[in-house]
């Protein structure tokens, strides 16, 4: 270990393991439990869903780096620490912003070129079984994170690529403590997480179970990995490696086209137009298609603006039931219009006219409820299409990043579900991601936006998202966990900031009220449970509530500094006991 890296050792690798410097699995009880992100930070700050990969984040800040090497860090921390949710087996957005203005970076993966229409259906023309969906290589996508990151460092970074991989790889090759949100994670996939044997070998005990909460894991494999990368940049992974990862995904690849070495090759990240948007005095910036966050967020709060939220507050069920409907309205838009726009014609800008969205406001009565929220036809919206099946993200995590020279980035990064694929290669689980396409590709003969086709990337609901204030500073950097929920908790904790006052934590802490069709789900044991008669009494009829798994970041920008926040319903997650 350097010396930057001994001196932030107890953050980096936790209490227990700076004193631990390899070896196999170890049992080892850290002195004190992670602490929860620094309320106050002057010059930079970093959130992120687990507090070693937030350690890495702010070392590299501490070395000098930009807030795209910071990022960068964090994600490659997280690969080691958090398998279950992203890493570079995944991809994901970007938001950059700074004094140059917003840059947007899409790292999603991509389908073999070989792949078709009908990659998840049976001879039949039914739907495979989801086991035969996701745990095999058909639900693999070329992954993106490395060359998102590759990108964004070449235009933004500060520091020397290798030094970005220290953090992650003294994680991997030293060791970190199981904590019990990956423990939890481990024992609920079951036939996922313990697909291959590799992963066994790393992260489950001879007896089949998974390591107890406080071993020390190590992951030499992806240490080596990791060093590759450093060394030689993302050719390391995107050419070095392409032959042996096509083989071992095509392997697994049951039917339909099989990943070849050349998906891997011609991969590249995208720079993509931000999709920003007024909300009262701010400016919202977010991420385009084939991202579904950014529109989803800019809707939602735009058929808002014309009601007196600070007025109504959160204890208010007129509140929620508005924002029940407004969110109804955008995911209608959605699921017709919104995939990859490099294979369809997405009509962003019809789907943010001022106009258009002032008439779909009007749809909503604070009275009562939409019988059923239809999506509209915004200014340039091509020929008809059908709605597809919801797709859903669950493997995900999100952070964000501020330096001290005005730069911001916000990053969401997924491996779809919880260790993805279930396949481990280099000492990485590979995404699922493909599974987020629509299982079919056409709906009563109506071609669906987001079917599958050979080199296309997915929707994804990830909403990194940065807001301005009147002033042109940056004011907040967020994003979340959750798949389909993300753009609702995003734009749920903005309104929690800009109308109701609220500081970063508090806005993440608020209750999660989300619409499924007909069904809505509230989340137990909050101020909603008490407001569930009322709703149905505004329409809203069938209602049930649930244990969110909710894992969202932020960075507030206040008169001391910056305030750094995660999601409160994740810290008791975080402990080593």
């Amino acid at each position: 270990m350097n010396d930057l890296l001994k001196r932030l050792a107890p953050l980096v690798l936790g209490p227990a393991l700076a004193l631990a410097l390899g070896g196999c699995a170890t049992l080892e009880a850290p002195d004190t439990a992670p602490a929860a992100p620094a309320a106050q930070a002057a010059r930079g700050a970093v959130s992120a869903a687990d507090p070693r990969a937030q350690a890495a984040g702010e070392a590299i800040l501490a070395k000098g780096g930009s807030a795209t090497d910071a990022a960068i860090a964090v994600m490659l921390a997280l690969t080691v620490v958090e398998p279950q949710s992203s890493g570079i087996g995944g991809g994901g957005f970007m938001v950059h912003a700074g004094e140059d203005g917003v840059t947007t970076f899409d790292g999603r993966e991509t389908a073999p070129a070989a792949a078709t229409p009908t990659r998840f259906l049976d001879e039949d023309g039914k739907p495979l079984p989801r086991e035969s969906r996701v745990t095999s290589g058909l639900s693999v996508g070329v992954p993106g994170n490395l060359a998102l990151a590759a990108g964004a460092h070449a235009e933004h970074g500060r520091l020397p690529w290798r030094d970005l991989f220290e953090p992650a790889i003294a994680l991997a090759r030293e060791g970190f403590v199981m904590n019990r949100r990956l423990n939890g994670s481990l024992d609920e996939a079951e036939g996922r997480a313990d697909r291959d044997a590799a992963a066994r070998a790393v992260f489950f005990g001879a007896d089949g179970e998974p390591l107890p909460v406080g071993t020390r894991i190590t992951v030499p494999e992806l240490a080596d990995t990791l060093e590759a990368i450093a060394e030689s940049g993302a050719a390391a992974f995107y050419r070095t490696r392409a032959d042996a990862l096509a083989a071992h995904v095509a392997q697994e690849t049951p039917q339909d086209g099989r990943m070849s070495a050349d998906d891997i090759t011609s991969y590249s990240a995208k720079e993509r137009e931000a999709v920003c948007t007024p909300y009262r005095a701010y400016r919202v910036c977010g991420m385009g298609p084939p991202s579904s966050g950014g529109i989803a967020v800019a809707q939602i709060l735009a058929q808002l603006e014309r009601f007196d939220l600070a007025r109504l507050g959160p204890q208010s069920v007129t509140f929620w039931h508005l924002f029940l409907e407004s969110q109804r309205l955008a995911y209608a838009d959605r699921e017709v219009y919104v995939a990859d726009s490099d294979f369809v014609e997405v009509p962003v800008e019809g789907l943010l006219d001022p106009a258009y969205l002032a008439r779909r406001s009007a749809l909503i009565d604070p009275a009562g409820a939409l019988k059923v929220a239809e999506p509209g036809t915004p200014p340039g919206a091509p020929m008809a299409r059908a709605d597809g099946d919801e797709p859903a993200e669950n493997g995900t995590s999100h952070f964000a990043v501020a330096d001290g020279e005005g730069n911001a980035v916000s990053y969401t990064s997924t491996i779809e579900g919880a260790f993805g694929s279930g396949l481990f290669h280099g000492g990485f689980y590979l995404n699922n991601e493909l599974t987020d396409f629509s299982l079919t590709p056409e709906k009563d003969g109506v071609p669906i936006a987001n079917r599958v086709e050979g080199g296309k990337r997915p929707r994804s609901s990830m909403a990194p998202t940065v807001l301005y204030d009147a002033d042109g500073d940056i004011v907040l950097v967020i994003g979340a966990a959750g798949g389909p929920t993300i753009p609702v908790q995003v734009s749920r904790s903005i309104v929690g900031v800009v109308d109701f006052g609220m500081s970063a934590s508090e806005a993440l802490g608020l209750p999660l009220i989300m619409a499924f069709g007909s069904t809505v789900i509230i989340e137990e044991d909050t101020v909603l449970t008490g407001m569930t008669e009322q709703l149905k009494a505004l329409g809203h009829e069938q209602i049930r509530s649930f244990a969110p798994s909710l894992k969202a970041n932020a960075l507030r920008r206040t008169g001391d500094g910056w305030e750094s926040a995660r999601d409160p319903r994740i810290e008791p997650k975080l402990g080593y006991e």
